[in-house]
């Protein structure tokens, strides 16, 4: 399973500030056409701002609770789905890997679109399509429709989760403030991605697979509901030149072939001429997108961003991190049920004092970490401490009992829960109030990309390894650890400044 997508922007660099009403030209002249934006009246100074702001920040930590748990509610049912609606055993892939198709391949034209065209509106705009398309996955009757469903999921959250994340960047005053909603978005993620497993597991067996749909149906409602009356409106900008279509086109059909590449390397293996030949072509895609915008007048992807230092190392880090996370809940579910014999249910329930640590981390360690260490020093004990707990997965393994691997488990809720929230605090040094969309969309696609070659990689090393099947899982437990600790040192190339 895949932990959350996603967090709020603080530490070093320019805080970002409420935008202000246009001012007026020097000199007369016709008015310009202008662009959405945040708007101030709802910004840190509004009236009736504390409850406002609690309210703002219940949909935003919502939003990203949706978001986490459609990554992973499916997968225990995906066996009741198969049989149901006649999936071939190559086919029921296609459940899993549309929805990271549609995320993956939209998300830095979703981060474009919250920047152009108004965050507030982009989340509605994917909290609506995300909840239409689970509908018509409860309902779906024959393979193809739900993988459209799952498809069109995938790319509601892919307009919805940049929008989460500009928005709480541009509501929320850097320091304490943010530092207080960055935990409890945190949180609400944290623990959608990591009791998605289990909740799937448990409506599955009482309701039936079409309930791992209609679950979220209700959140995706509350979020298109509440949002226009909490959130900032968005605010018209000066206009820009014209919509950059070149750019859109080649960033949606280069992240599309990555992630497509990627998942039928998992499937059908990566020396596959389908696996290399689309990630190949998506890699050329996407170098000629730097090309393309360089030249625009008003660039999809700016290149600017691709040399912000704090947004690169954050990348660099998300990768490796969320590779070695993803590689390790790969561990824990092939252990216990292969290994210890639990069922596809108890193995979920087991998964959950993982949720509540990442959860308790976040709430309660995240503000003290930022507050007191600053970004820097957080990011980079936070990436050493995910480093021992996958050493610590290495040595559960090898002791064949679901207890031993219990103390692994809530140390990997306590130093991931708490690290990745705080990467994405990183990524926003520096980064502009009209770009914080598209770069939050860069970190997140380094993240499924990340997570996706990093499995693949370590059970490679798994399967590479003698001996017993333990052995191989502790292998690639103990490489997964060593990459990560190493990583924490590119932590150091960020400012040292506090976070507050």
């Amino acid at each position: 399973m895949n932990p959350t997508e996603s967090a709020a922007p603080t530490g070093a660099g320019t805080p970002a500030r409420p935008a202000g009403p246009a001012e007026p030209p020097p000199t007369a002249g016709p008015a310009r056409p202008v662009a959405p934006g945040p708007s101030p009246r709802s910004g840190p100074d509004a009236p009736g701002r504390p409850r406002r702001a609690v309210l703002a920040l219940a949909v935003l930590a919502l939003a990203h609770f949706t978001i986490s748990v459609d990554f992973n509610i499916v997968y225990i049912a995906l066996p009741q789905i198969g049989a149901d609606l006649g999936f071939g055993p190559a086919s029921l892939q296609w459940v899993v890997t549309a929805f990271s198709l549609g995320y993956g391949g939209f998300l830095l034209l979703g981060g474009r679109a919250a920047d152009r065209l108004g965050a507030r509106r982009m989340l509605v705009a994917g909290a609506a399509l995300m909840g239409a398309a689970s509908v018509a996955g409860a309902l779906a009757q024959d393979p193809g429709v739900l993988i459209a469903a799952r498809a069109l999921q995938g790319l509601g959250a892919a307009a919805l989760f940049p929008a989460t994340l500009s928005l709480l960047n541009n509501t929320f005053r850097k320091g304490p403030e943010r530092t207080r909603a960055l935990a409890v978005w945190g949180t609400a993620g944290a623990f959608g991605a990591l009791a998605g497993g289990a909740v799937g597991g448990i409506l599955t067996s009482v309701f039936g697979w079409p309930s791992v749909f209609w679950a979220l149906v209700p959140a995706t409602l509350a979020v298109v509901v509440a949002a226009p009356g909490v959130l900032p409106a968005d605010v018209r900008r000066p206009a820009r030149a014209g919509f950059d279509l070149p750019g859109a086109v080649a960033v949606t059909a280069g992240s599309l072939l990555v992630v497509l590449g990627i998942s039928l390397g998992q499937s059908v293996g990566w020396a596959s001429w389908q696996s290399a030949g689309a990630i190949v072509l998506g890699l050329l895609t996407l170098g000629a997108l730097l090309l393309l915008e360089r030249r625009a007048a008003d660039p999809l992807l700016p290149v600017s961003l691709l040399t912000n230092r704090p947004l690169l190392v954050t990348m660099a880090l998300v990768f490796v991190l969320m590779g070695t996370v993803n590689t390790l809940h790969y561990v824990y579910t092939t252990h216990v049920q292969d290994t210890l014999g639990l069922g596809p249910l108890a193995a979920g329930l087991g998964f959950l004092p993982q949720g509540l640590a990442a959860m308790l981390g976040s709430a309660l360690l995240l503000p003290t970490l930022l507050d007191r260490w600053g970004v820097r020093r957080a990011l980079v004990a936070g990436m050493a401490g995910s480093g021992a707990t996958a050493a610590l997965f290495a040595v559960a393994v090898a002791a064949d009992s679901y207890w031993a691997m219990l103390p692994a488990v809530v140390l990997l809720g306590v130093t991931a829960g708490t690290t990745y929230p705080v990467l994405f605090a990183a990524a926003a040094s520096g980064v502009a109030a009209d770009e914080q969309g598209v770069g939050s969309a860069m970190v997140s696609t380094a993240q499924q990309i990340g997570a996706a070659v990093g499995l693949a990689s370590l059970v490679a090393v798994a399967d590479a390894a003698s001996g017993p099947a333990s052995s191989g899982l502790g292998a690639a437990s103990l490489a997964g650890g060593l990459a990560t600790a190493a990583a924490a040192l590119l932590a150091l190339a960020l400012r040292s400044r506090p976070a507050g």
